[in-house]
């Protein structure tokens, strides 16, 4: 074992040092990000200001190459470019009835038909009875069995 003193670096306070590595003194130069930013945001405004040209003159050629319309659609008047041909969907402009309100008219009128009691034919002795009734009636007394069908010959 040796009685050599082993620590034969750096003395206190002293950065360590390699003579193979060197380190650079400014590692980021803050004026070239500054510019490159400059030049970014130089470059996005004027392909905005590019994009707003290219679309104000494609609107306006399209526009002048634009063909009138057919005499068909003519019969509707200034409404031809914002409504469809007829017949027109429920809920599109032009339309009078609302969706909504026909659905809820259609719900009441199924409802109402489901509970309603009242002759069909009074001479067959047909009678509409609500659907709630007759389930019940399904349950207690049981369908009542249907004939089978002939047996074909082969």
């Amino acid at each position: 074992m040796s009685t050599e003193l082993h620590n034969t670096g750096p003395s206190s306070g002293e950065d360590p040092r390699n003579a193979d590595v060197s380190f650079e003194k400014v590692d980021v130069q803050v004026g070239t990000i500054y510019w490159y930013l400059f030049f970014l945001a130089l470059a996005a405004a004027a392909s905005f200001a590019l994009t707003i040209y290219v679309l104000r003159y494609t609107s306006n050629f399209v526009g002048q190459m634009d063909t009138p319309p057919p005499p068909s659609r003519a019969v509707l008047g200034e409404d031809y470019h914002t409504l469809p041909p007829e017949p027109r969907m429920q809920g599109l402009p032009g339309h009078e009835s609302d969706p909504q309100q026909d659905m809820r008219d259609k719900v009441k009128a199924d409802t109402e038909a489901n509970e309603k009691l009242d002759w069909v034919d009074r001479g067959t002795g047909i009678v509409q009875i609500p659907v709630k009734d007759a389930m019940k009636i399904i349950a207690e007394k049981g369908l009542s069995g249907a004939s089978a069908p002939p047996a074909e010959k082969k």
